[in-house]
């Protein structure tokens, strides 16, 4: 999480892009991420270069020739401003842009139309010189940056959309550990952050898949997808994969609900924070969703779209707002029933209202289900997470109470689950109780609240004490009109 020092530099370089006049936070974010993208990319570089000296071996350089000048470590130390601007919005810019051009890359469709806006070559000297004070050592910083940037868009968009924080994507990603043959799908991507943690997951725990050619084949080329509507949240999310080390993410401008989207039985896991609240018209919306379930609600939407793109046996880990659990309408009821019955429902996590804050204080849970096409739902894993570690409160600071360790934990360890009570903050609840409360998933409904029996004084010892206060306080009384 950022703070102190390095959140104050943030905010006074995040004043200098707001009163030099790009007030859009999202334009401030993107003129941001590329200066920081072409800082980066001189940091690989010198990275590069230290270890093939170290080695005594050569290496591709991404500078090559004339371009050398074009690297951040080069341009910083122009002694003139109007020269270094001149320098960075006619060659540096367009050098970047032109990255990965070899290919119909992710990143070379949503690069073509990036605008450099920066307006002066001294506001530009500002930025450059405070982006280079900052330290962002490991890829935990850098999170936490985007993290920060992002929390600065204070209000949610008009279909529900908002971040996700990065301490439940971990969570969420530890709970279905991706695996090295896994093709994974964010259908609502934003700013890719499920796909970075995914592949930040798989080289924390499977770095030997690296060592081969297939594999590390598909996890640069055929691993990873994600769909939005927002170009500049794909430019953000093509440049922030390229950057943690994935070449050729599949990236794509789509509505992932529309007819458009043609994706059948395609992905193995599904890993998403969808938007909520929003309605779509009918028209929008693919049919082969709506024969699944007939809503324009987009959160039952989207989890139709799941069960449709997963492949038999394929994983997902989804945020749905609270409403799906317990939502009485037909549509509601018919996509409970279609995971339930027709799959297999593995874990439902209720999280408090205020894991979302600042930007809403709406009761989300988190559903796993194993798409399966013919049942095997025998009993659902629910845990009432009452803390993650931050305050539930608009200023989300740290604080010692912490749940996510323990799901996790007793996530991997279901076994030791059976014997738990419903009075216990996580316990299995067989199918045919949810059937029997019309697939309701609340955790309200079957947990168990064991009262404690409080023992009153009979009604005639209180009326006692009553009265004698009563005629103490009027003897008071009669003591103080003698004073007056």
């Amino acid at each position: 999480m950022i703070t102190g020092e390095l959140r104050n530099k943030i905010d006074r370089i995040w004043e200098i892009f707001w009163t030099g006049g790009i007030t859009n936070p999202l334009d401030v974010i993107e003129q941001f991420t590329y200066l920081l993208f072409i800082k980066q990319l001189d940091d690989v570089e010198t990275t590069k270069e230290n270890e093939a000296n170290f080695l005594g071996v050569e290496y591709e350089t991404m500078f090559p020739g004339e371009s050398q000048r074009y690297r951040w470590s080069k341009f910083k130390n122009l002694g003139s401003a109007d020269e270094m601007y001149e320098l960075v919005s006619n060659k540096v810019f367009p050098f970047i842009k032109n990255l990965h051009q070899d290919g119909d890359s992710a990143y070379a469709r949503y690069m073509g139309d990036a605008i450099f806006k920066i307006p002066t070559a001294a506001m530009l000297s500002k930025i450059v010189d405070g982006i280079d004070k900052l330290e962002l050592g490991d890829e935990d910083s850098k999170g936490d940056l985007y993290e920060y940037l992002l929390s600065k868009v204070a209000t949610a968009g008009t279909n529900g959309q908002f971040r996700t924080p990065r301490h439940i994507i971990k969570m969420m990603v530890a709970l279905v550990k991706p695996k090295p043959d896994d093709t994974i799908i964010d259908p609502a991507m934003g700013s890719a952050g499920f796909l970075i943690e995914a592949q930040m997951y798989l080289r924390e725990n499977h770095a030997d898949m690296f060592l081969n050619q297939k594999l590390r084949e598909h996890f640069n080329n055929t691993m990873f997808y994600g769909n939005d509507m927002d170009r500049t949240m794909l430019r953000i999310g093509a440049m922030n994969m390229l950057l943690h080390g994935v070449e050729n993410p599949n990236i794509s401008y789509r509505d992932s609900l529309s007819e458009q989207n043609t994706d059948e039985e395609k992905y193995s896991l599904v890993l998403a924070n969808p938007p909520f609240k929003g309605s779509l018209d009918y028209e929008a919306v693919s049919a082969d969703l709506l024969k699944i379930t007939k809503t324009k609600k987009t959160e039952l939407l989207f989890l139709a779209l799941f069960l449709r793109i997963l492949k038999k046996g394929g994983r997902a880990a989804v945020i749905v707002p609270d409403g799906v659990l317990f939502g009485s309408s037909n549509a509601h009821k018919q996509i409970r029933k279609e995971i339930i019955d027709n799959n297999k429902l593995d874990a439902v996590i209720s999280m408090p209202s205020g894991v979302f804050k600042p930007y809403a204080g709406v009761s989300t849970a988190i559903l796993i289900f194993t798409k399966t096409g013919s049942g095997g739902t025998d009993k659902v894993w629910f845990y009432d997470m009452k803390a993650d570690g931050l305050s539930l409160d608009d200023k989300r600071q740290p604080i010692a109470e912490n749940d996510i360790p323990d799901i996790i934990a007793r996530y991997n360890n279901l076994e030791a689950e059976n014997d738990r009570k419903r009075t216990e903050q996580s316990f299995f609840v067989p199918v045919e109780d949810i059937i029997a409360n019309e697939y309701d998933l609340s955790i309200n409904k079957y947990k168990e609240v064991v009262y404690e029996a409080v023992q009153y004084e009979s009604t005639e010892v209180i009326m006692g004490k009553i009265e004698a206060l009563e005629k103490e306080i009027q003897a008071e009384m009669v003591e103080l009109k003698k004073l007056l």
